[in-house]
């Protein structure tokens, strides 16, 4: 059953066309992203699908009766109720119903004792009761209560939080509130204008669960990549004002989207040869009186010949690029036994130990309000450590690019903002390196105050690439930026060959950098060894090890385990660390070697062509050798890889 169907949509603004002629609909289960870059009509086009904005031609069909269930970007739940109350008046219709079946079933009760059951009254109530009955079955209404602290603790209410008054609440949790308002109704369609901000890894997996299940249909606009992958099986993207269909999730309209485009330039590249070859011919025969009826056959072809349009370029997106002045020395940062958090507050975490070597690219995660950003403004000094102490290593020059781009100075232009940072540098240069990051001759003489969130990220990303530091410490830098932003950015990042310490909720962006991801808790921190997939089946094995346990446990022939005390467990976390560096280093030192190996061979070939037997002769001593130092390397790898599994073993569920 079709819910929804647009057809020949438009939107302008006076003379500035955003989109035309776009064509859709929605069905019955549907899963639809919709993406396109920043500005191309996005939530404009969910606005006229709800009747906000108005529909310059076309129209658009809904079902009778159709209920949509609408988040709008940046949206915030906003009530003098307690979060409990707020949630239940959600279910007003059905607390109602529920209230009419209690009276009902007082009403029989009562006439039941009255010794009235053979009367008409009595039967007359049984059956407004059982009518009643069936109408909460039907409607679910008996698991209204389960349905809110479901839905609450997915979003990370507790039950200690359920009398907090909503005007009591952070922006985040009054937006995370609103998004749970409407996952508690039962709409037909549900429109979320980018769901997944503010929502910490936990309660994404969560999200993404529940939509998953979701019996209605779906229409998305999200940057989140890995959400769009896990919930959607069609994505329509917005580009050169037009609609284009594809019927897969994230990953496959990426693949399909490269084949279609270069099957469209492929051809049309066929017709232009094509074309060139007729004219060719038509110029060079038209006039000689032997070959003129050919060349008019020609002529006649060409002028028939259906024209492929030349396809459209994507805009262009930033060029980013990060590079290093100088290299730092191997120990990057340490902390040890840190505590972070602010004056006169309990920490948000404490016994923190971090050791960030050369060239490293460590993702912070953890809940929110855990201190990731917290951690971050520590390390370098711009809060103080409530505990512990941070050691920076030799030679390291750090840029910090900051959560909040607001921070900005908003009375400067932009060129100006860059211009007073790198003051000896020509004009035509910095002009330059905006043109780069997408800032026109117009757009460089903008206030900063007058920029969007995305041209602020641009702009404070123009700033961290100029700096040319060895070490790059980021908050959240893809908040504000479009799919294809967040692409380049990921491959400057890859590129770059210096450290990188950083904090993402976008999973899919950590597992493109990240070599390691660093799970901050209340009590420290748990080093994970690979990207953020590594990380995730760590945990699931982690908790599927904490279930046998905990089962275990519960049964009455299990062997009581043994308790370590404080001091023990920060000797065994001692000990673990050790153990992790010792495997850590011996694959840095084969990796090296094996570096080693393939120059000494590139050596040899060189040596070889130029008929040097001596050099030779050299080399494959040097392969020896190298060979020699390589078996040593992994059998030290293999030494320490044993040691670090059999102390798992011996210490099952020890993190960190």
């Amino acid at each position: 059953m079709i819910l929804l169907q647009a057809h020949d949509v438009s939107r302008r603004f006076g003379d500035e066309t955003l989109y035309e002629k776009v064509n859709f609909s929605i069905q019955e289960r549907d899963r639809i992203a919709l993406v396109g870059r920043n500005g191309t009509g996005k939530s404009t086009l969910l606005k006229q699908i709800m009747g906000q904005e108005p529909i310059n031609n076309g129209h658009i069909a809904k079902a009778k009766g159709l209920k949509i269930g609408y988040l709008e970007q940046h949206v915030a739940l906003h009530s003098p109720k307690s979060i409990w109350e707020e949630m239940e008046s959600v279910f007003k219709d059905k607390l109602q119903l529920r209230e009419q079946a209690i009276q009902a079933a007082d009403e029989v009760s009562l006439l039941a004792k009255e010794g009235l059951i053979d009367g008409p009254q009595y039967h007359e109530a049984l059956k407004k009761y059982d009518q009643l009955n069936l109408a909460l079955e039907e409607k679910n209404a008996f698991q209204i209560e389960s349905d809110i602290r479901t839905v609450l603790h997915g979003f990370g209410f507790t039950e200690e939080d359920y009398d907090r008054p909503i005007q009591s609440l952070s922006g985040g949790q009054k937006t995370r509130l609103a998004l749970a308002a409407i996952l508690l109704k039962d709409y037909d369609l549900l429109i979320l204008d980018e769901p997944t901000n503010h929502l910490d890894m936990e309660t994404l997996a969560w999200l993404e669960s529940f939509l998953q299940t979701y019996q209605g249909a779906l229409l998305i606009v999200s940057h989140d990549r890995y959400f769009l992958d896990n919930v959607v099986n069609q994505v329509y993207e917005l580009r050169h004002q037009e609609f284009h269909h594809y019927k897969g999730n994230y990953s496959y309209y990426v693949e399909e989207k490269a084949t279609r485009q270069a099957k469209e330039w492929k051809e049309y590249l066929k017709q232009q040869s094509q074309i060139a070859k007729l004219e060719d011919f038509i110029q060079k025969n038209i006039v000689r009186a032997s070959t003129t009826k050919r060349a008019q056959s020609r002529r006649k072809q060409l002028d028939k010949m259906q024209r492929i349009d030349k396809p459209l370029q994507d805009k262009q997106a930033p060029r980013i690029q990060f590079s290093t002045m100088s290299e730092s020395g191997e120990r990057v940062i340490e902390c040890q036994e840190l505590a972070i958090g602010y004056p006169n507050v309990p920490p948000l975490s404490h016994g923190i130990d971090l050791d960030l070597r050369k060239q490293d690219a460590i993702a912070i995660v953890g809940p929110n309000g855990i201190g990731k950003s917290t951690l971050l403004k520590t390390l370098i000094g711009l809060l103080p450590p409530k505990a512990g102490q941070v050691n920076f290593g030799s030679n390291v020059d750090y840029g910090y690019y900051a959560q909040n781009v607001n921070a900005l100075d908003g009375d400067l232009t932009v060129l100006e903002t860059l211009w007073q940072a790198h003051d000896t540098t020509d004009e035509w240069k910095i002009r330059s390196i905006l043109a780069s990051f997408l800032f026109d001759s117009d757009s460089v003489d903008k206030k900063v105050s007058l920029l969007s969130g995305g041209e602020k990220a641009r702009l404070a990303l123009a700033l961290l690439a100029c700096d040319h530091d060895n070490t790059l410490i980021l908050d959240e830098p893809t908040n504000h930026l479009d799919i294809d932003s967040k692409e380049v950015l990921e491959q400057a990042l890859i590129e770059y060959d210096g450290t990188l310490l950083f904090v993402s909720h976008d999973r899919y962006f950590i597992n493109r950098i990240a070599s390691k991801v660093f799970e901050l808790h209340p009590d420290g921190g748990t080093l994970y060894l690979g990207d953020f997939d590594y990380y995730m089946a760590k945990k699931k094995e982690q908790a599927a090890f904490q279930e046998n346990s905990q089962s275990k446990e519960a049964s009455p022939i299990a062997k009581p385990s043994k308790i370590n005390s404080y001091e023990e467990n920060k000797q065994l976390k001692r000990e673990y660390r050790k153990l992790l560096t010792a495997v850590e280093e011996a694959l840095e030192d084969n990796d090296q070697l094996e570096d080693e190996k393939q120059k000494l061979h590139e050596k040899m070939i060189e040596a070889s062509h130029a008929n040097d037997q001596d050099q030779l002769l050299k080399l494959d001593q040097a392969l020896k050798l190298c060979q020699d130092n390589i078996d040593q390397a992994l059998e030290k790898w293999e030494t320490a890889t044993l040691a670090l599994e059999d102390f798992e073993a011996e210490n099952p569920g020890l993190t960190i």
